[in-house]
């Protein structure tokens, strides 16, 4: 079976840069719209407690700006679902979040933490936001993230992504691939992504159990040689060329 794989385009780093001087320039809700117009399915903003890139007013624009679906990446603290709540973007994506971190570091422990997790997932997911939860490719995990009431697991292909080519990569492929395969057997959507890249696309968007790449930081640092819309564009064209 052909699936489509749909592609998630993260716009944080477009905040990023425009933080470091302040102002409005680059504007992430005109990254979003050109995202939209160079084959993106919806739009990731990860709204940071420390608010680093992406920022309230930044959510506010996108939810009025865009027409397609918003991924509002958060942390499962108050602060966050009563913000999800109130904008009631499509989906909503649980990752575990520190301030020291440069960027997301491995995945959500839903295994430690289903006693947290499960009232945060029911609250979300009967206000009519899909849950994700950010995990590494462990079925432990997986389980436990369908014990906790999510529709969806995104997996972590980082380790994937950073092994060097040979057995080491391959071995990570093969978790990210018996992953995928496990959720789609117990009920769960499968999504994929962090550090994903033109040069490790292909055999992740080979997976037929996996529906949704989410990218972000190579596609914006990309589009300051080739421009946004080309940079999307060839990730497109390389996942369409991965399911055909």
């Amino acid at each position: 079976m052909n699936r489509s794989l749909r592609l998630g385009v993260n716009i944080d780093h477009v905040a990023t840069i425009r933080n470091a001087r302040g102002g409005r320039h680059p504007d992430p809700v005109r990254a979003a719209s050109l995202a939209a117009d160079s084959g993106a399915d919806g739009i990731t903003a990860h709204l940071r407690e420390d608010r680093r890139h992406i920022s309230d007013e930044d959510i506010d624009r996108l939810m009025d700006a865009i027409n397609l679906p918003l991924n509002l990446e958060m942390a499962a603290t108050p602060e966050m679902v009563e913000i999800a709540l109130r904008h009631k973007p499509h989906a909503a994506c649980i990752v575990p979040e520190r301030r020291e971190e440069r960027t997301t570091e491995g995945g959500l422990d839903v295994v430690g933490n289903k006693a947290g997790l499960s009232p945060l997932v029911g609250a979300l997911g009967a206000a009519g936001i899909r849950v994700s939860l950010f995990i590494e490719p462990d079925l432990h995990q997986i389980d436990a993230a369908r014990a906790v009431g999510a529709r969806v697991v995104e997996l972590h292909t980082g380790a994937y992504c950073d092994a060097a080519f040979g057995p080491r990569r391959e071995q990570e492929l093969a978790r990210v691939v018996v992953a995928a395969r496990h959720a789609e057997a117990i009920g769960l959507e499968c999504h994929a992504g962090h550090g994903l890249s033109y040069d490790t696309v292909l055999p992740i968007a080979e997976i037929a159990t996996i529906v949704e790449l989410n990218i972000g930081h190579f596609l914006i640092g990309e589009a300051i040689f080739i421009g946004l819309e080309d940079s999307i564009r060839q990730m497109r064209q390389l996942m369409t060329q991965a399911r055909a």
